[in-house]
């Protein structure tokens, strides 16, 4: 668990250092919603993986952790919006302002989500 949540912030630091997220257009925020989703299902796959589930216990694994990722990652983006709103000096948005306030708003979202996702999961785990 905790391999996954270090793994998925590093690499979206690395995409956010490597210039792969435009900061002005569309193309941003699908890349950092890619980074959040292929984070979502490796928390998916590995909880299967660990719990031996078949292919019904994989299916409901990654549609568990979809809808975790559909409700929680905007509202892990709100409060680090929230969060880091004030640290923006003079930019319209984090993703402007870039630098360590947009890495920091990129690894707490990534956080916020995947430990959202491992809560769906757990939550469905204690029904099965």
């Amino acid at each position: 668990m905790p391999y996954i949540a270090l793994t998925a912030v590093i690499g979206i630091l690395f995409l956010q250092a490597s210039g792969a997220i435009p900061p002005g257009s569309v193309g941003g925020p699908m890349v950092i919603a890619l980074a959040v989703f292929v984070g979502a299902l490796a928390v998916g796959v590995h909880d299967a993986w660990t719990r031996k589930r078949g292919v019904l216990g994989w299916i409901v694994n990654i549609v568990v952790v979809l809808a975790g990722v559909f409700l929680i990652a905007p509202l892990g983006g709100l409060v680090m919006t929230m969060l880091l709103g004030p640290f923006v000096q003079g930019s319209s948005s984090l993703a402007v302002a870039g630098g360590a306030v947009m890495a920091a708003a990129l690894a707490g979202t990534m956080l916020v989500t995947l430990a959202g996702c491992w809560g769906a999961l757990w939550v469905v785990n204690k029904w099965r």
